[in-house]
């Protein structure tokens, strides 16, 4: 991890030829992640968050649902703490610095953003994090939960609580569902793509999801490396 330092000047003293300098840790810029699942991070903008985070920039996570009926067959409980587990491993692998988990239900999301007035604590964590960019599903995705989630974004930034730039990304749409003339960031991923996979395939306990999705991620990532003059490219839109 790349550490920034800052030199601060305190003075001198002219008789005896002695500058006094102080360094201090530099505040390390961050990137805020929010996103409906687990995995969501590590498929949409694993690349990218792993280049930033090579780069020197804190990666903070925010993840809504813990997924727990993606396995009816076992209790709700275990599940979610697998996928916890399972997430700060991906969190590791991808040199984040951490995961707030917000623990809504699945197929409840509508409900429990009012009762556990989320769109409030989002506001908070965005205050707190000061983040540089944020990255979060995008319009054209399919997904109710990852719909929720980029709506409630968008209307937060429409408001004015988001100073940064907003980047979204897509996990269902291959290829996009309606045309979009938003300023696109284009991050060149080819160094970091093989970790961007390690962090997908450390949710392990999303098999029928890795199997359905993994083969998307790695055609989307290559074609847009392709279009783009990369091996490997992420490209996101921006919201504002």
């Amino acid at each position: 991890m790349t550490a920034a330092f800052q030199a601060v000047y305190l003075g001198s003293n002219p008789g005896r030829r002695i500058t006094k300098v102080r360094f201090k840790m530099a505040k390390r810029e961050t990137i805020l992640v929010l996103a409906a699942h687990a995995d969501d991070p590590a498929i949409g903008a694993g690349g990218t968050l792993a280049k930033y985070a090579k780069a020197g920039k804190r990666i903070r996570t925010v993840v809504f649902s813990f997924g727990e009926l993606s396995h009816p067959h076992l209790k709700r409980r275990i599940i979610a703490e697998r996928r916890r587990k399972e997430a700060l491993n991906a969190d590791k692998l991808l040199g984040g610095s951490g995961i707030i988990f917000l623990g809504l239900k699945e197929m409840k999301f509508k409900e429990d953003f009012k009762k556990k007035n989320i769109p409030k604590k989002i506001e908070e964590i965005i205050k707190k994090e000061k983040p540089v960019k944020i990255f979060t599903h995008g319009i054209g995705d399919i997904h109710p939960h990852h719909k929720a989630v980029y709506n409630l974004i968008k209307q937060l930034a429409d408001k004015g609580q988001v100073k940064c730039g907003v980047y979204s990304f897509d996990i269902w749409s291959l290829f996009k569902l309606r045309k979009r003339n938003f300023p696109r960031l284009i991050v060149d991923v080819t160094e970091t793509f093989p970790t961007k996979i390690k962090a997908f395939l450390a949710h392990k306990s999303q098999k029928v999801t890795i199997i359905n999705v993994l083969w998307g991620v790695c055609l989307k990532d290559l074609i847009s490396g392709w279009i783009n003059g990369y091996r490997f490219a992420e490209v996101f839109y921006k919201l504002r």
